[in-house]
Formats: C-alpha cells, structure tokens, sequence
C-alpha cells in the first residue's frame, strides 16, 4: 500500500500507454453526488467488507476520499486482505480540487 498525490495519479490517468486503475471512492453517497473524479466507482466505506467480492484484487485500486482518512483505512484493509497495488490518494478529492481541478465544487 502507498499513498500518491493527486498530480502523480492525474499524469497516470493521462498516460495511454498505462492501464487505468480502479478508481474507489468510499464516500458517502451525498458526499459523491457532489463531487467525485470521472470514472470512479462509489463503494461507501462501511459497505467495503460485506461487497469485497465486487473489486478485482489484481488491480490496480486508487482508493479516494475527501481528505484522505478513511480511504487510507480502506487502503490497509484491501492491503491486507492480499490486494495487489492498493493506493491511497493523499488529499482525497479536496487535494485533487486544489491540485488539479479547481473547477471541482468543495464542501
């Protein structure tokens, strides 16, 4: 498990010669509706352990939250749990608003 900044995982969405990772987002519901990155997968934090079974654990997984706290728990628990390249985006969406997309609404 590592962490990655949101600029390091833009320039990796933006690489064709990389595959896509799995992006998930481990939010709340309403805290997705506001604001998510394009092509994350919502997962709500408490809900990871009963659908485990839904993530491919030979993927490469970006695990995203607000700031980055629960997503770095989801992160070591993935990590434990035998998956292959976990990352914790460090930041969360409020890091990718601020690094990458100022665009993006905050809450």
């Amino acid at each position: 498990m590592r962490q990655m900044r949101p600029t390091e995982l833009k320039a990796w969405l933006d690489d064709p010669a990389r595959e896509a990772p799995v992006l998930l987002d481990v939010r709340e519901p309403w805290e997705f509706e506001l604001c998510h990155l394009a092509g994350s997968q919502l997962m709500p934090m408490a809900s990871v352990p009963a659908r485990i079974d839904e993530l491919d654990p030979a993927a490469d997984t970006v695990v995203i939250c607000h700031h980055g706290g629960r997503s770095m728990q989801v992160a070591m628990f993935l990590a434990q749990r035998g998956f292959g390249q976990v990352i914790n985006l460090a930041g969360g969406v409020a890091g990718w608003a601020a690094q990458v997309d100022p665009t993006m609404p905050q809450y």
